[in-house]
C-alpha cells in the first residue's frame, strides 16, 4: 500500500481539517482503498457538504408525494393506483471534456435512477446551456453534446421529449447538461435502496467494471484547471444497448419479487451504492473484491471501488433467490455475480486475495460526512457586488417588426429544430406533445398523461437569485398549467460556482430560498433533484473565452403535472382565423400599468441594444397562482383553441411562435399607456396569450367574470389584443419569420 502523505490527501480533494476528521472516524490512518474511498464520498458531488444545510429548507410534501428527496428518484402518486417517478442531474464537467461520452452517460445515469426503482421510463427532457457560439470550441461542443443524448435516447427507446438549449458567454469554459427522466410505476411497487437481512447476498449485476470513470466524483466536484483536458481519463463510457438490456433484466426481475434493496452504480460507482444501500439499511456490508467482474486485467480494489463504469446496478435479493435472478441475466447476456452479504456491523469491509483491504465504520462515510455553513452576503451586499441598479435610460423601439425579426434570429431564440431532429421523440407511440410549453406523453394504456417541462431563466438568478429562483418555479408551473395539466411537483438540478465564494453562496441560499416560496404558493414540492457546484473555468480565457468565468446561477428545474383526460389538451399553435388573442397579465385587473413592464435583463435589450442591465422582473405568485388556476379551468372546459405562457423576449415572441406554429398570421394592437419596447417586448411575468374561437366567446366571458378559485382573484386580467388571421405579424410576413428563425443552427451547422 501507498504512504499517505499530505500530498497524497490533496490529490484526492481532502483538505487538512477534512483528514484529521477521517482520522478520527476511522481511529487510524487510513490505507489508500479507505482514503479513496472517503474522498469520493466526502466529495461535494456525493456529500452536498456545501448544500445540505439549505437543501433541509425546501418544501418536499403534498398528500400526493410517496417518496421525497433522498431515495434515488422522486415519487408522486398519480392516480389509479400508479405513480410518476423522475429525477434530474448534472453531467456538466465530463461533458466539457469529452461531450459525447459526458452527455451519453448523464442520459444513461438518470435513466437508471428511475428505473432502479422499479419505473418504466416514459420520457427523457434536458437543458442545456453552452458559450458564445462564436467562441472557438462551442460548435464541437453542441455537437457532441446532441449527438451524444440522441445516441443514448435514441439505442435505449426512450423518447426525448423536450428541453431547453441557451448560450451565454459565461458558460465558455463550463457548459452545463442536465438530463431528466421520468418513468411510471404501480404505486405499491417502488423499489428502495435499503440494504436488510443479515446474510443476505448482495449481487452485481449488468457491465463488467473498468478503469474508466476513475474520480469522476472528485472531478466533478472542483474548478476546472487549465489542464481540463488531462482529464478525459475520468470521463466514463457508455452503451445504451448493455442499459436497454440492464433496464429489461432489472424490471422482469423485480417482477418476481425476488428483490430486496436496488441501487445504482453512478456517481463513486460501487463505493457510494454499497454505502448507501447498508447506511439507508441501518446494516453493514462484505464485499469480496475476488468476485466483481472486471474488463480489464490487473484492477486493484482501488480502482474497482473508484471505477465509474456505467450500466452496472448493485442489489440485495432474498436469500435462496440467486439461481432464479441469475438466469434473468444471463439470458440477457448480463453479468451476474454474488459478491458479498449484508451484515450487522454498520462498517464497510473489503476483501481481496485473502486480505481485509478496507474496514471503516459507515457513519464517517455518510451521515456525518463534514456539513458546511459556508459564508454568504446579504441581498442588499449581493446587488451592490453584481452592479445590479434600475435601469436610468430605457430605450424604445420605432419598428417592432425588424426588431421581432432578429430576436427570432439570435441564438436563444431561434428554432431549436436541428437539435430535436436527431432525438426520437415517438418510440413507445405515447408522445401526444413536442416543442410546446411542456412535452406531453401519455400514460400508456390510459386517458391521462404527464406534462413535463424544465426551466431556468439564469441571467434573472444572477441579478436577483431571490426573485429568478421564485421565476424559475413560477415559469415550469406556467408551462405545465398552458397545455392543460395541473402541476405535481418538481426535481432540479442546481448549477452554481465556487461556493466558498460568498457572493456565490448568497447566490445558492438566496435562490432557494426564492424557490421555496415559489414552491410553497404554488402547492409545488421539490421531490428530487442535484447539487453540481463548483462549475466555474480557469481555461476560458485560454480557449478564447471571458477567462476565469463563473457560471450564471442555473438552478434548472423540472417540472411535471398530470392531465387527467388527454383530450382536453391544448398546444401554443394558432388554430383558425378570426379566433380572439387575449392577453393575460396582473397589471390588466384594474388598470394598465406601464411601471410593471420589464424591459431590464430582458433579451430585447440584450440583442438589439447589446446591453446587460436592469433588474430581474419581480414574481407575484398570487398572480401566478390565480393565472394558472383560470387557464386551466378555461382549457377543462374546453374554451380555448391556443395557450402559450410568454417568457423570453415578451409578447411578440410569445405570438410569433404561436404563428410559425400554426403557419397562420394575426392583426395585434399595442397599448398606448405603454412604450413600443414596453408593450411588445417586456418580460413580466404571470402572463399567458389565449385564443378564443367566437363560438365559445359567451362561456369564455362568464367564466372569466367568476374568476380564479383565490382570495387574490382581482389579480388576474385580461385584455383582448387582436385576431388570428392573415400571413404576417407586426407587419412581417410568415415566411420572413420563419427564414429569420431557422437561420441561426441552419447556417452554424452548415445544414
Amino acid at each position: 500500500m501507498s504512504e499517505i502523505t499530505p500530498d497524497v490527501v490533496e490529490s484526492h480533494g481532502l483538505s487538512p481539517e477534512e483528514y484529521e476528521r477521517v482520522l478520527s472516524g476511522v481511529g487510524r490512518e487510513p490505507n489508500l482503498v479507505e482514503l479513496g474511498i472517503f474522498s469520493v464520498m466526502w466529495s461535494e458531488h456525493c456529500s452536498y457538504k456545501s448544500s445540505r444545510l439549505h437543501l433541509k429548507k425546501l418544501p418536499t410534501e403534498a398528500d400526493w408525494v410517496i417518496c421525497g428527496p433522498g431515495e434515488n428518484a422522486g415519487v408522486i402518486d398519480i392516480g389509479d393506483g400508479q405513480a410518476a417517478i423522475f429525477k434530474m442531474e448534472s453531467h456538466n464537467h465530463p461533458s466539457y471534456i469529452e461531450p459525447y461520452q459526458g452527455a451519453a452517460t448523464g442520459v444513461g445515469g438518470i435513466l437508471r435512477d428511475v428505473f432502479t426503482m422499479g419505473a418504466r421510463p416514459i420520457a427523457n427532457m434536458n437543458a442545456l446551456r453552452f458559450g458564445r457560439p462564436d467562441h472557438p470550441k462551442m460548435k464541437h461542443l453542441v455537437q457532441g453534446v446532441v449527438a451524444g443524448i440522441g445516441g443514448y435516447g435514441n439505442c435505449v427507446g426512450v423518447p426525448t421529449v423536450g428541453g431547453e438549449t441557451n448560450f451565454h458567454p459565461a458558460y465558455d469554459g463550463n457548459i452545463l447538461v442536465n438530463a431528466m427522466t421520468v418513468g411510471v410505476a404501480d404505486a405499491d411497487k417502488i423499489f428502495y435502496s435499503a440494504a436488510s437481512g443479515v446474510g443476505n447476498p448482495i449481487v452485481y449485476v449488468g457491465s463488467k467494471t473498468g478503469r474508466d470513470g476513475i474520480h469522476g466524483a472528485t472531478m466533478a466536484s472542483a474548478d476546472f484547471e487549465e489542464d481540463a483536458e488531462a482529464k478525459r481519463p475520468t470521463v466514463q463510457v457508455g452503451d445504451p444497448f448493455t442499459e436497454k438490456c440492464l433496464l429489461e433484466a432489472t424490471l422482469e426481475l423485480m417482477a418476481t419479487g425476488a428483490v430486496i434493496a436496488i441501487q445504482d452504480m453512478g456517481a463513486a460507482g460501487l463505493t457510494c451504492s454499497g454505502v448507501e444501500m447498508a447506511t439507508n439499511g441501518k446494516a453493514g456490508i462484505r464485499l469480496d473484491m475476488n468476485k466483481v467482474p472486471c474488463r480489464e486485467e490487473g484492477m486493484t480494489p482501488y480502482e474497482m471501488m473508484l471505477s465509474e463504469s456505467q450500466e452496472r446496478m448493485l442489489m440485495v435479493l432474498k436469500p435462496g433467490r440467486e439461481r432464479e435472478a441469475q438466469a434473468i441475466f444471463e439470458k440477457w447476456e448480463l453479468d451476474f455475480a454474488i459478491i458479498g452479504e449484508v451484515t450487522d456491523t454498520q462498517r464497510m469491509v473489503l476483501e481481496f486475495d485473502g486480505e481485509v483491504v478496507c474496514d471503516i465504520p459507515l457513519g464517517p462515510l455518510a451521515a456525518d460526512a463534514p456539513e458546511y455553513d459556508r459564508p454568504y452576503i446579504s441581498k442588499d451586499e449581493y446587488a451592490e457586488w453584481a452592479g445590479i441598479a434600475p435601469m436610468m435610460d430605457v430605450p424604445d423601439t420605432d419598428d417592432p417588426g425588424s426588431d421581432l425579426l432578429r430576436l427570432m434570429a439570435s441564438p436563444n431564440l431561434a428554432s431549436r429544430g436541428w437539435i430535436a431532429e436527431q432525438y426520437d421523440s415517438q418510440v413507445m407511440a405515447d408522445t401526444l406533445q413536442t416543442g410546446g410549453d411542456a412535452a406531453v406523453v401519455r400514460v400508456h394504456g390510459t386517458d391521462k398523461a404527464l406534462a413535463i417541462s424544465t426551466d431556468c431563466t439564469p441571467r434573472y438568478v444572477h441579478a436577483d437569485p431571490y426573485e429568478g429562483g421564485k421565476q424559475a418555479i413560477a415559469e415550469a408551473y406556467r408551462n405545465i398549467c398552458a397545455v392543460g395539466a395541473r402541476p405535481l411537483a418538481v426535481t432540479n438540478c442546481l448549477n452554481f460556482a465556487n461556493p466558498q465564494r460568498p457572493e456565490i453562496m448568497s447566490q445558492f441560499v438566496h435562490a432557494l430560498e426564492g424557490m421555496g416560496d415559489a414552491c410553497r404558493a404554488l402547492d409545488f414540492p421539490i421531490v428530487s433533484g442535484n447539487v453540481s457546484l463548483y462549475n466555474e473555468s480557469k481555461s476560458a480565457k485560454k480557449d478564447g473565452g471571458v477567462g476565469g468565468s463563473a457560471i450564471l446561477p442555473t438552478p434548472a428545474i423540472g417540472g411535471v403535472g398530470i392531465l387527467e383526460d388527454i383530450s382536453a389538451m391544448v398546444t401554443s399553435a394558432f388554430k383558425s382565423e378570426g379566433d380572439a388573442i387575449y392577453l393575460i397579465a396582473p397589471e390588466f385587473w384594474a388598470r394598465p400599468d406601464p411601471t410593471r413592464s420589464h424591459l431590464g435583463k430582458s433579451l430585447w435589450l440584450d440583442v438589439i441594444h447589446g446591453r446587460d442591465e436592469g433588474r430581474a422582473p419581480p414574481v407575484n405568485l398570487a398572480a401566478e397562482l390565480g393565472a394558472g388556476q383560470i387557464v386551466r379551468k378555461l382549457i377543462g372546459e374546453g374554451l380555448l383553441s391556443a395557450v402559450h405562457d410568454l417568457s423570453d423576449g415578451g409578447l411578440a415572441v410569445a405570438l410569433a411562435e404561436m404563428a410559425l406554429l400554426g403557419d397562420i398570421g394575426a392583426e395585434v394592437s399595442a397599448n398606448d399607456a405603454y412604450t413600443a419596447a414596453q408593450w411588445w417586448f417586456g418580460e413580466d411575468q404571470a402572463r399567458y396569450v389565449i385564443t378564443v374561437s367566437p363560438q365559445n366567446a359567451e362561456s369564455f366571458n362568464r367564466i372569466v367574470a367568476e374568476g380564479p378559485d383565490i382570495d387574490e382573484a382581482e389579480m388576474v386580467g385580461f385584455a383582448r389584443i387582436g385576431t388570428v388571421g392573415g400571413d404576417s405579424l407586426l407587419g412581417v410576413s410568415l415566411a420572413e419569420l420563419r427564414l429569420a428563425h431557422e437561420s441561426f443552427f441552419n447556417d452554424w451547422m452548415g445544414t
